[in-house]
């Protein structure tokens, strides 16, 4: 079996330097090795490529025109490697970023913002779609996914518990009273999220003692952007059910009172995933480094029982 690209490397050098030891010591081979690489490729190509003789070695004509028709496209393959060594070893070029646009917002914003600080050569290029892609065909570098662990053949980095709640602002609260219960819900005003793939309204997934359960609910105010959403329920618009990341600053500065508390769902967990542990070009580890080491098991994004009592405890007070 002839390694073709290793016998040409050996058969070009050679013909260089006109000495097939001093061709074996550049390339980092034995002269036996260099040898060996040059018969099997004259017995491939059925031609004699050297003269030899105990003082010499010399092109044959075949040699020659061997020579001449396969240096520049060798040159040509060599740089090509030399610069694809180089462009992995570079922070630059371009990074393509698919996540939900369900709670991505608030967490890549930031991230994003210092990680072009950083490597200001880098071009991020993000996607924001709830449907699940082809991670292959949409030639995507890093990814986010909430829920499960991406498919298979993907590293999955698990990067926080992610908690659904149900909350509102105090001035609805004022204006349309507290739910004591998820039966109650059906008298308030619920925002509702529309999923893009189908355009259908997803229910509410609550905890309900061990088990999740779906909760359908009559929206007054439906958008697939979770943002809007968001903006509807900071207004006193609606009563919604969030991701704990995107409320949690809300939460804690008591612009938002969480409510239903034994219905908090905290079996969820957002997930980082990428193609490969290794052969990773530099700015694709560059971000996975910069995305575990800030949102790597965050308590920033996670609400415990203990600051969601108290949340609620001192928003309800307020309306008293």
């Amino acid at each position: 079996m002839i390694n073709e690209l290793r016998s040409i490397t050996t058969f070009v050098r050679t013909a260089e330097l006109g000495n097939l030891s001093k061709a074996a010591k550049s390339l980092q081979i034995s002269p036996q090795a260099a040898s060996k690489a040059l018969g099997q490729l004259e017995a491939y190509l059925g031609v004699r490529l050297f003269h030899r003789t105990t003082r010499s070695l010399s092109l044959t004509e075949e040699g020659q025109r061997f020579l001449e028709a396969s240096q520049p496209s060798l040159l040509g393959l060599q740089q090509a490697l030399q610069t694809a060594r180089h462009s992995r070893e570079e922070n630059a070029g371009s990074l393509r970023i698919v996540g939900p646009r369900t709670v991505l917002h608030a967490l890549i914003g930031p991230l994003l913002d210092e990680f072009g600080h950083l490597y200001p050569a880098v071009q991020p290029d993000i996607q924001l779609d709830d449907r699940f892609g082809d991670w292959v065909a949409d030639r995507v570098d890093v990814g986010f996914r909430l829920g499960n662990p991406p498919q298979e053949g993907l590293v999955a980095r698990r990067l926080f518990p992610l908690q659904l709640i149900i909350c509102a602002s105090p001035a609805y609260l004022r204006t349309h009273g507290v739910p004591r219960s998820l039966q109650d819900l059906g008298q308030h005003r619920c925002s509702a999220f529309r999923r893009s793939q189908d355009g259908r309204i997803a229910p509410w997934r609550v905890r309900v003692g061990e088990s999740v359960q779906e909760l359908l609910v009559t929206p007054t105010f439906s958008t697939n952007d979770e943002e809007l959403e968001l903006r509807a329920a900071l207004a006193g618009s609606i009563i919604g059910q969030f991701a704990g990341s995107t409320v949690a600053p809300h939460i804690r500065t008591g612009r938002l009172v969480p409510l239903l508390l034994e219905h908090v769902r905290d079996s969820l967990s957002f997930y980082l995933y990428y193609g490969s542990r290794t052969a990773q070009p530099a700015r694709v580890r560059r971000f996975i480094d910069l995305c575990i080491a800030r949102l790597g098991e965050s308590q920033e994004h996670l609400l415990n029982q203990g600051e969601l009592e108290i949340a609620q405890a001192q928003g309800l007070a307020l309306l008293e």
